[in-house]
C-alpha cells in the first residue's frame, strides 16, 4: 500500500511496519467482537503470521462482563471451523490503551466511547475496523436483535476486514 493511500485515524497515521496487537470493541463483547477476536486469529493462523501477535476482544460496556460470547455468534463461528465458545466477555480498560498498539471498534458509537475513555498520554491508535483494514468508512451492524443470516452477514463483513487488516500484521 502506498503511503498516499494509509488512512489517518484521530490525526494518527498507522505504522507501516508490522503491528503485533489489536483489541477488537463492540457494545457488549458479546456478537461483533468476539466473532472479530476469532475470526482475525483465524486469519493470522492461516496465514502463518499469528506467532507473538496478542488478540482479544472487549466490550464498551460491562453488562455481560464474565459472560460467553451469544450463542449465535458461537454457533456461526463454528460453520467455519473457529471456536470461540471459550471467550469470556469483558469491559475496556484503561490499561488496554497502552496494551494494544491498534483498537478497532465496530461502529462510530463504540469508537466514540472508546476516545471518552482514552486515558491522557495514552499510546494505542483507534479507527473503525472496515476503515482501518478496508478503507471504507462502513460500520459492522450490531446483529443482536436480528435472525441468523444478520449474524452470518457480519462474520462475512468482519472477515473481509479481517483479510484486510492482516496486511499491517
Amino acid at each position: 500500500m502506498s503511503l498516499s493511500r494509509i488512512p489517518f485515524f484521530h490525526g494518527v497515521r498507522l505504522k507501516i511496519s508490522p503491528l503485533r496487537s489489536v483489541l477488537f470493541v463492540c457494545l457488549g463483547n458479546i456478537c461483533r467482537s468476539p466473532l472479530a477476536e476469532g475470526i482475525f486469529k483465524s486469519v493470522l493462523e492461516a496465514e502463518g503470521k499469528a506467532e507473538g501477535v496478542l488478540i482479544d476482544s472487549a466490550g464498551t460496556n460491562g453488562y455481560h462482563t464474565g459472560e460467553a460470547p451469544d450463542a449465535r455468534s458461537i454457533k456461526v463461528a463454528g460453520r467455519h471451523g473457529i471456536d470461540i465458545s471459550g471467550q469470556q466477555c469483558r469491559q475496556l480498560a484503561a490499561d488496554d490503551f497502552d496494551r494494544f498498539e491498534l483498537i478497532v471498534g465496530m461502529d462510530r458509537m463504540n469508537i466514540a466511547a472508546i476516545e471518552k475513555r482514552r486515558p491522557v498520554g495514552a499510546t494505542a491508535q483507534a479507527g473503525l475496523l472496515y476503515e482501518i483494514a478496508l478503507g471504507h468508512p462502513k460500520q459492522i451492524p450490531d446483529p443482536y436483535y436480528g435472525t441468523e443470516a444478520d449474524f452470518e452477514a457480519v462474520y462475512r463483513m468482519i472477515l473481509a476486514a479481517s483479510k484486510g487488516l492482516s496486511a499491517r500484521f
